[in-house]
């Protein structure tokens, strides 16, 4: 049985599944489904488009599935989907999907901290944690168990790597390559993320191979050259095939 106080205002066309917590002044619009066992407190909105999984925790002021701010939109029906067990706090907002893509995703188990913004069909893989007042542009993708701290900002189309750890304040237009830490002004290759690898359990040789990739990627004038070397130094390793394979399909390029 779904505990819903007085005060909160949910459109009969909305779906609600089993044993959710909906706080007082919250907004449930219509095509709006949500799963089980999420707790919504106070002053949460869920918009037109919302799809919620399971146990997940929305802090007063959180604004999801709103509508885009991109002024290509034109109303088309698209959506923002939740995964499971994410932690999503006060004042974040999250815009919903627009004819590009047609939703924005958030994976499961994320803490997305306060007053941050994920803009229009961005996609946030498993694990992340993503700092208060960081924002995000559309179409935006990161990948699972990323770090990024807070007030740092993504330009539009970049891709984020996974196990990277993003210095507070930074601002991207480029791609972060996965495993790095990145950082300073303007942005740049930091290192290896060695802490989050080890804390993560990846093994001494693949962290070691990590490490020897980025140097032979970086020591080459041409990244396309310094991927070559690495694939063929570790033809085995799945991490440096994700790297090289992850700077070959760049969009906007890579730091450095």
């Amino acid at each position: 049985m779904n505990q819903i106080h007085p005060l909160a205002v949910i459109d009969p066309d909305a779906k609600l599944g089993d044993n959710n917590i909906i706080g007082p002044f919250c907004v449930i619009d219509k095509n709006v489904v949500i799963g089980d066992n999420n707790k919504l407190l106070n002053s949460v909105t869920l918009h037109f488009g919302t799809r919620l999984g399971n146990n997940n925790e929305i802090f007063p002021g959180a604004s999801i599935s709103t509508k885009p701010q991109d002024l290509k939109f034109q109303g088309e029906e698209t959506t923002c989907e939740i995964g499971d067990n994410n932690s999503i706090r006060e004042n974040v907002t999250i815009s919903r999907g627009t004819a590009s893509k047609g939703k924005t995703v958030i994976g499961n188990g994320n803490l997305l901290m306060e007053n941050m913004h994920i803009g229009h069909d961005c996609e946030i893989g498993n694990g992340c944690i993503i700092g208060n007042s960081t924002k995000f542009a559309g179409e935006v993708i990161v990948d699972d168990f990323a770090i990024i701290s807070a007030t740092c900002l993504f330009h539009q189309f970049t891709h984020v790597g996974s196990y990277i750890m993003f210095q507070g304040g930074t601002r991207t237009s480029q791609d972060i390559p996965p495993f790095v830490i990145a950082g300073k002004e303007p942005v740049r290759y930091a290192g290896v993320n060695l802490v989050g690898l080890r804390r993560r359990g990846f093994p001494r040789e693949t962290i070691e191979a990590i490490h020897e990739a980025y140097r032979i990627i970086y020591s080459q004038g041409v990244l396309k050259d310094g991927v070559a070397m690495a694939r063929e130094q570790f033809p085995d390793i799945k991490e440096v095939e994700y790297i090289c394979s992850f700077i070959e399909n760049s969009k906007r390029g890579v730091i450095r």
